[in-house]
């Protein structure tokens, strides 16, 4: 079968279309494509909400293994990823991968899961952006600014640099990163130095076998749970899977996303393994480290810095907790708009979305429809949960219950890409099926992220925050996914050449162009040759 060309024969390349609006292409390179998709995953935000959660209410001294154990499933994964992202180069992603894979009826649907995944990441990081704005300006002013303007503010700072070029937001995001991380490494650097004049450095905190092991409760500490620690060390990845949606405005998208994918995963892996373990390692015991991570997880950090590096770490910490939840609620949205792009351009949502801005070739009416989408969920939880307390209810309930909707559906869409990966394989491409990276890696991949998801569900309790609106989270996403299924359907009894190129649409390139096959990419060496 010619991925260009659908069953009529039609062109599905979006390059040579007419009336197709592009994306600016070679706008950013691997440095850019790293920006815009490490940022959403928020290393110091991922690091500070969830290392504490991991360590108090999951694996003790095994949390370290935990992102450790992470790391590895996710390479495996990407190993699988990245060898589809050389064959379909579409800013749908997930939604893309999935029709060329299983096909249009499942792709579509998980087209919209995904639209609605990144759609509300945006709002819920406005949450903790919110509370920790709130914080920082009562602290410094003695005001008490509510929640939701703060959080309006914020959507309102990403629309206008995301209407504006995609390096604009790449440099911005870069900023961010590069400070966010230089700050992490300052503190393990700190914590680790400090190993036996008061850091407890303990090797055991590394054997994968304990991030499958919780701990018994202790007098006033509730017990740890294994399920609870692995769910919220795979939450802190989500983002770096966004790297295809950038496919067709990076330079050399056959080179730069597979490449992208795997440095993401095993530096993002590196950082969060070590600094979970410098984190707890600046207790004089695991048990006082359980103990201020259920009792004062807010200043699980913070103390540890003040206390062997400097107060004015935890004070550079207190900023970049806003810096960061800002850069990743951008990244959120600028993969947000270009789902909302690439479903209107294929007529699945209004078309409009699928036009770009004629001078910055930004997706600007989609990034404009997620704004309106992120400032009406605010809108609404402030509406029915309240506007005055910003703990509850903004971080709490905005932040806490949209990332556990969209997770849910991140996981599940990277589950479904792993049986895609390897149906398409052995269907489209049988001379380069290969048995690890085609084959078992992704089989391997689906069943520890439909594991993962499993977890997420039995802790759901805990996971929601307690809050009533949690147990709807699961059948809210499973509505998405048969609405996508059942509307794929109708399109083809209705207008089976439309349904034809549902998901379809790639990009190889404008004419005169270079071809590029990837096959001079570097890669990770699997299954005795690079991975190409």
């Amino acid at each position: 079968m010619n991925e260009q060309a659908g069953a009529d024969g039609a062109m599905l390349d979006v390059a040579r279309r007419p009336g197709v609006h592009l994306l600016q292409p070679k706008a950013v390179g691997l440095i850019g494509v790293l920006f815009l998709t490490l940022t959403g995953s928020a290393p110091i935000t991922a690091m500070l909400l969830n290392v504490p959660i991991v360590v108090g209410n999951g694996n003790g001294l095994g949390a370290p293994a935990a992102f450790l154990v992470a790391t590895v499933i996710l390479t495996v994964f990407s190993v699988g990823y990245a060898a589809m992202a050389r064959k379909v180069t579409a800013a749908g992603g997930f939604y893309s991968f999935i029709s060329h894979g299983i096909g249009q009826e499942l792709g579509m649907a998980m087209g919209f899961a995904a639209v609605l995944a990144y759609s509300v990441f945006e709002p819920s990081l406005t949450g903790g952006f919110a509370y920790f704005l709130n914080l920082k300006i009562s602290q410094l002013f003695g005001v008490n600014v509510p929640w939701p303007v703060l959080a309006l503010a914020m959507v309102a700072g990403i629309a206008v640099l995301a209407h504006f070029d995609v390096k604009i937001s790449a440099k911005v995001l870069g900023v961010a990163l590069v400070a966010e991380v230089v700050c992490l490494i300052v503190f393990d650097l700190g914590v680790f130095t400090h190993a036996g004049n008061g850091a407890v450095v303990d090797l055991n905190a590394l054997d994968p076998t304990r991030a499958f092991q919780g701990f018994p409760k202790v007098g006033k500490l509730t017990e740890g749970l294994a399920g609870i620690g692995l769910f919220f060390a795979f939450w802190s990845w989500v983002g770096f899977e966004m790297a295809p949606n950038y496919a067709e405005e990076s330079r050399d998208p056959k080179r730069i996303v597979p490449l992208s994918l795997y440095i993401s995963v095993v530096a993002l892996g590196v950082l969060y393994t070590l600094t979970c373990w410098a984190a707890q390692s600046g207790f004089p015991t695991i048990g006082k480290a359980i103990d201020a991570a259920q009792n004062n997880s807010a200043a699980f950090f913070f103390g540890t810095a003040s206390l062997l590096i400097g107060p004015w770490l935890a004070a550079v910490m207190s900023y970049l907790i806003l810096t960061g939840s800002f850069a990743c609620g951008m990244a959120f949205h600028n993969t947000a708009a270009r789902y909302f792009y690439s479903l209107g351009r294929e007529r699945l949502l209004p078309a409009s979305f699928g036009r770009t801005h004629p001078v910055y070739k930004t997706p600007s009416t989609a990034s404009l429809a997620q704004s309106v989408v992120s400032a009406v969920i605010i809108i609404l939880f402030a509406i029915f949960a309240g506007a005055n307390d910003p703990n509850t209810q903004a971080y709490g309930e905005l932040y806490g219950l949209m990332a556990l909707l969209g997770t849910i559906l991140i996981l599940a869409a990277q589950a479904i890409v792993s049986i895609a990966i390897i149906r398409y394989f052995q269907r489209e491409h049988a001379d380069d099926h290969h048995w690890w990276r085609t084959l078992i890696a992704p089989a391997l991949a689906f069943i520890a992220q439909a594991y993962v998801i499993y977890l997420c569900i039995d802790n759901l309790a805990f996971v929601g925050g307690g809050f009533a609106f949690a147990s709807w989270i699961p059948w809210i996403d499973l509505a998405v996914v048969v609405f996508g299924v059942l509307g794929a359907l109708a399109i083809k009894q209705r207008d089976p050449a439309k349904f034809s190129e549902i998901g379809r649409l790639i990009y190889e390139g404008l004419p005169g162009e270079p071809e590029t096959t990837g096959e001079e990419a570097p890669g990770l060496a699997f299954g005795g040759r690079v991975a190409d």
